[in-house]
């Protein structure tokens, strides 16, 4: 059943971007001239990205989307910010006390657990700090690592015991540290002068902490630290095949891309236990006001399975302790602009901005519920 509602999920994501690609051609086509401008100052045949365009990348939230030329390098840092808050179960939105006296409790079988959820989340935070760099050794294959820092905080509302509306506190673990690694090839496949198409391999390191500890406030009023729960981890722990197809297009001042991705952990890690396999896709379109500015639309959907497996050392009566109360189905829409300097000190940097906000969400619950997404990034290639 699981696997039939990700492939109907699937197929519906895959007509949005086919619809966003084709509406995107479209538009480009009636515009006349078919032909991209021949001044290589302005643009580079084949997957590579243009110096002096506003749109030589896609929008700064797609990573892997285009190739360089031989001997080329990129370094590149982004800035991530995700807002939640607010509990769902599939489609519907749920209150932290119809949590706490309906949603039973996984180890409610352990002594001193009570029969519901006493603990409910209500908001996270996470900032990711992402550090990367990309490196050419041929026109037709360009390599890429990335490496990231996490910072996450979670609020929570405890209720007093193991029954009724009673409010014992609130309290907010935190953790932070370095996250996975991830190394890519890109490999150009196809190009002409308006239609690229290239293959994503990467792999995913697990350099992310699986252990991370804070102080909770329990039901019974003590304050013991434990083992944060899965959301709170800094990374897998898992080994992650990372395959990926991206396709874009361009005519004149008119660019527009797809790219799909996912995130297969090869198998369960340390502490027995693997996240869900992650499927992405995503289709954008934008235009070039003039060559230092560009903006653009997104459509970005994913699909994630429960978590498989337990990690011993993660209960409580809180829905993110259970592997069960993960994944899900998400769409956002994402607006962005793209500047890049034409001149003197700032020839060829890169400042980017995307806002994302969420049109569908059916998550796997009580799970808490996206509210808005902001990716700030710096490139520059040499």
């Amino acid at each position: 059943m699981e696997t039939y509602q990700n492939s109907r999920s699937l197929r519906a994501l895959a007509t949005c971007v086919f619809t966003i690609v084709s509406i995107s051609s479209s538009i480009a086509y009636a515009g006349g001239n078919h032909h991209a401008p021949q001044d290589d100052s302005l643009y580079l045949s084949g997957n590579h990205i243009s110096i002096n365009r506003a749109d030589g990348h896609a929008p700064i939230g797609v990573m892997g989307d285009h190739l360089h030329k031989k001997g080329e390098w990129m370094l590149s840092y982004r800035f991530m910010r995700m807002e939640m808050g607010g509990n769902r179960i599939g489609d519907d939105k749920v209150s932290p006390s119809s949590i706490a006296t309906t949603v039973p409790n996984r180890f409610s079988g352990i002594p001193g657990q009570p029969p519901t959820l006493r603990i409910v989340p209500t908001k996270m935070n996470t900032d990711m700090h992402m550090f990367g760099a990309m490196y050419a050794p041929s026109d037709s294959i360009t390599l890429m690592a990335m490496v990231n820092y996490l910072d996450k905080d979670m609020d929570h509302t405890t209720f007093a015991g193991g029954a009724g509306t009673a409010i014992a506190g609130t309290f907010t673990t935190r953790s932070r540290g370095i996250g996975d690694t991830r190394f890519s090839g890109l490999i150009r496949l196809f190009d002409d002068d308006t239609h690229h198409v290239h293959l994503n391999a990467g792999l995913s390191i697990p350099t992310g902490s699986i252990k991370e500890r804070d102080r909770i406030l329990a039901p019974n009023g003590t304050t013991p630290i434990v083992r944060l729960p899965y959301a709170m981890q800094l990374g897998s722990g898992t080994w992650d095949a990372l395959p990926g197809i991206t396709y874009q297009g361009r005519i004149n001042d008119i660019s527009w891309g797809a790219q799909y991705m996912a995130t297969l952990p090869l198998a369960k890690n340390s502490q027995d236990y693997r996240l869900g396999h992650k499927h992405e896709l995503t289709a954008w379109a934008a235009y070039q006001w003039k060559p230092w500015i560009s903006s653009s639309v997104r459509v970005a959907g994913r699909t994630q399975g429960k978590i498989k497996g337990l990690d011993s050392n993660i209960s409580g009566p809180v829905q993110t302790a259970d592997p069960d109360n993960y994944g899900g189905k998400w769409v956002d829409l994402m607006l962005g602009v793209n500047l890049v300097g034409q001149e003197g000190a700032l020839k060829g940097h890169r400042l980017a901005l995307e806002v994302g906000l969420p049109v569908y969400q059916h998550l796997n619950g009580p799970q808490m519920e996206m509210d808005i997404s902001l990716r700030l990034g710096w490139q520059k290639a040499f």
